[in-house]
């Protein structure tokens, strides 16, 4: 099966959706099907061979984060150009409501078009006014798919119709195996945690506040960041006499990312939400990191109510501290919940995720012709 697949967001950043879709696509590709994939980037971005730049990203606040998107008449001629020349059977879309390269393909194609949406969100003015052009983009889609119950139920409540749930995936194998990063553990004392440092929602000022807490009562303890944004303002919020307890990396490459999992004994995702699933979570379990997670829904979910992770209140970083010193010092509580999140996670493995997105794609184009450029 020919699949054109777009992506919302600027490819030169990391960003669950984007990551998503890569592994996706190499899915696919492995499985046999031909995939080429179009998404923001300049045209000195290096790219892999399966991806087409769409022209430069520009920084948007959307969702409670900030999202690099493509919007405007370049990008809206590479669109139609990609989906002309393309020849697709099935053309896959996520996040059509992100006002970036998804509504710019719905508009632009007509065919079979199978939309996946990520983010779950409350109605908004924005999301009001948007509307009807939104509304415009939905009514070309012949599938729809959900990565979550949150993210689903955002759709429905909002705009009506039917969604399959399929979650996102994570390429299990890819993680299983690496070593630690150089003079890391793990070892007994070492926090972890993996996303935007500048980012509320991410939640590293509650994890940061732990720390300090349980630092001071622990000489052992030690934590380490990864992700984009300030390191000044990680040591700001930390005690000066902590200081060399912590170790922020910055942006990491994809095999840091997975030497920094194997690097700790307790991987902490503080998130305070608008996350529909948590692919940093399956990320670690895959690592056989034991987690450590807010409450939150979608996290709450991926974890099995507590089974294969910790749980903290949302918020809470007095919670956090006590529960990340108690992980600490059970190892075998560690080496059980690390173990049963091996075994969960296997559901996301996108050997799986991968051919129940085909059935869809087998769905819709059952009784339809190939994708083409709508006049």
């Amino acid at each position: 099966m020919k699949v054109g697949i777009v992506c919302p967001y600027s490819w030169d950043m990391p960003g669950g959706v984007k990551q998503h879709i890569n592994d996706l696509a190499e899915a696919l590709i492995a499985q046999g099907h031909d995939v080429s994939v179009i998404a923001p980037a300049g045209d000195d971005v290096e790219l892999p061979p399966f991806v087409t730049g769409a022209g430069r990203a520009v920084p948007v606040p959307y969702n409670g984060s900030i999202a690099r998107m493509s919007f405007g008449f370049i990008s809206a001629a590479r669109v139609r150009r990609w989906i002309r020349d393309g020849g697709f059977d099935v053309l896959h879309i996520h996040e059509p409501l992100v006002p970036s390269l998804g509504v710019l393909a719905c508009w632009a194609a007509r065919g079979p078009i199978v939309a996946t949406f990520h983010a779950s969100w409350v109605r908004s003015r924005a999301i009001a006014v948007a509307e009807p052009m939104l509304r415009s983009a939905l009514e070309k889609l012949s599938g729809r798919i959900a990565v979550s119950d949150a993210a689903r139920k955002s759709l429905v409540e909002q705009f009506g119709g039917d969604t399959v749930l399929i979650p996102n995936g994570v390429t299990v194998s890819r993680y299983t195996e690496a070593e630690p990063l150089p003079g890391w553990g793990p070892d007994g004392g070492t926090l972890g945690f993996l996303g935007r440092m500048d980012e509320p929602r991410k939640g590293l000022p509650i994890l940061l506040e732990a720390f300090a807490a349980l630092a001071a009562e622990r000489p052992e303890v030690k934590l380490l960041i990864a992700g984009p944004g300030d390191e000044k303002d990680v040591y700001d919020r930390v005690p000066k006499r902590f200081h060399d307890r912590v170790s922020v990396l910055g942006m990491v490459s994809e095999e840091d990312k997975i030497r920094a999992y194997h690097s700790v004994d307790v991987f902490c995702a503080p998130n305070t939400g608008g996350e529909s699933f948590g692919i940093v979570l399956a990320e670690a379990m895959s690592s056989g990191a034991t987690v450590l997670a807010s409450d939150i829904p979608a996290f709450r979910k991926v974890l099995g109510d507590g089974e294969a992770g910790a749980l903290f209140p949302n918020g809470d970083a007095a919670a956090l501290a006590a529960e990340a010193g108690r992980l600490l010092d059970d190892p075998q509580r560690r080496a059980k919940l690390a173990a049963e999140a091996l075994v969960a996670v296997r559901k996301y493995d996108w050997s799986t995720v991968a051919r129940d997105v085909v059935r869809v794609y087998e769905t819709v184009t059952a009784s339809a012709g190939r994708v083409e450029e709508d006049s």
